[in-house]
């Protein structure tokens, strides 16, 4: 819309400038105020219009549009009445009748088609009918022709202006609809992320902790094992926003939300000393790992079958750090559509909707490609 209306909004500037010897000829044949108030009304709107498909919104171009188209109407219909004149000699038709189909082209993005349509029928035949008025018979052509002509060749314009706007409407809400489709199966594959991150607490503690029992009977370290299982349980009847995770707890979420997508892939966790105390969020963790298990589902998709892929998870005191690699096909990461969902929403958007969280994609085709996800606290 907004491209429509700056070229409408030149076009007003092109005819303005290619009509100016016209406008001036023909304004002794009218009331000495009409020709600058008609010029300025009709004119100053279509540049208005042009303005507004700059910075302006969807409602204020409608507005100004519709303003435009009304302007040419009016100075239309009331051009006959501020005639004062005898019928001209000058074979060059009256400034108006030259450019009906730019004025509809503005109906076009203020009202439904039909209007716009009808608008364009109107506006014509009348200044059509006029012009034949405001001239002498011998210079006049066949009314009925040169309607038909004006009309038709107009129509081609509008039309096309029709079925441009209406295919970006169709196009705008397959964007809203194909961001809504993301975010739920981002939310959905949150969701799997859960229930492999309990699968992975049942086999990391409960069943631990059974074979241990198995094995050691009632050896100390075994209810020392039982006790931090439970706890460990406990923190399930929280609501996981509120549950911090300690660096082997995200070690273990992030090798969940990796193995998810490749089950074979190689998960390495370089700690910190100092970082083994560390507490983290449990959204910068789960968002992290979300966007691990996009990168990795997509590298499985592109990288190709012979691909090697790793996953190292880093750990500092305040800074979390995952760098996804695989040495696989690779890809021109400027000829990627910023549309293209899997990377714009689930991992760069995902980072950078995060407090602190950033991502990189980094790839060149036959060279692989390195994804890097961070958290820092504080950023």
């Amino acid at each position: 819309m907004r491209a429509f209306a700056r070229f409408i909004g030149a076009g007003y500037l092109f005819y303005l400038l290619l009509l100016l010897p016209n406008i001036v000829s023909f304004a002794g044949y009218l009331w000495a105020w009409w020709t600058p108030v008609a010029v300025a009304t009709v004119f100053g709107s279509g540049l208005w219009l042009g303005a507004a498909g700059i910075r302006g919104d969807s409602r204020l171009i409608r507005t100004v549009a519709a303003i435009a188209a009304t302007a040419y109407l009016g100075a239309a219909l009331t051009w006959p009445l501020a005639w004062v004149g005898q019928p001209s000699p000058d074979r060059a038709g009256f400034w108006l009748v030259l450019f009906p189909g730019l004025a509809a082209l503005a109906a076009a993005v203020a009202w439904p088609a039909g209007l716009a349509v009808g608008y364009l029928l109107v506006a014509t035949v009348a200044v059509q009918v006029f012009n034949q008025s405001a001239h002498t018979d011998q210079v006049n052509g066949p009314l009925l022709p040169d309607v038909l002509f004006a009309v038709v060749f107009s129509l081609l314009f509008v039309a096309a202006a029709v079925m441009a706007l209406r295919t970006g409407r169709i196009l705008d809400d397959t964007r809203a609809a194909s961001h809504e489709a993301a975010a739920h199966a981002a939310r959905a594959t949150a969701r799997a992320v859960e229930r492999k991150r309990f699968a992975a607490l049942i086999h990391d503690h409960v069943m631990a902790t059974l074979l241990s029992a198995a094995r050691l009977g009632t050896d100390p370290s075994v209810s020392r094992q039982a006790k931090h299982a439970i706890v460990r349980l406990d923190e399930l009847r929280h609501p996981a926003p509120d549950v911090d995770f300690d660096a082997g707890s995200t070690v273990t979420h992030l090798r969940t939300s990796a193995t998810a997508s490749a089950p074979t892939v190689v998960v390495c966790a370089d700690l910190d000393p100092a970082a083994i105390p560390v507490s983290l969020p449990a959204e910068a963790v789960r968002t992290i790992g979300a966007a691990v298990s996009e990168a990795v589902r997509n590298s499985m998709l592109h990288a190709g079958e012979k691909a090697d892929r790793s996953v190292t998870v880093r750990i500092r005191p305040g800074q979390l750090e995952v760098e996804v690699l695989d040495n696989g096909r690779g890809f021109d990461v400027c000829a990627v559509s910023p549309h293209r969902l899997g990377v714009a929403v689930s991992i760069v958007g995902r980072l950078r909707q995060l407090p602190g969280g950033d991502a990189v994609v980094e790839s060149q085709p036959g060279r692989g490609t390195r994804v890097l996800l961070s958290w820092r606290a504080n950023a």
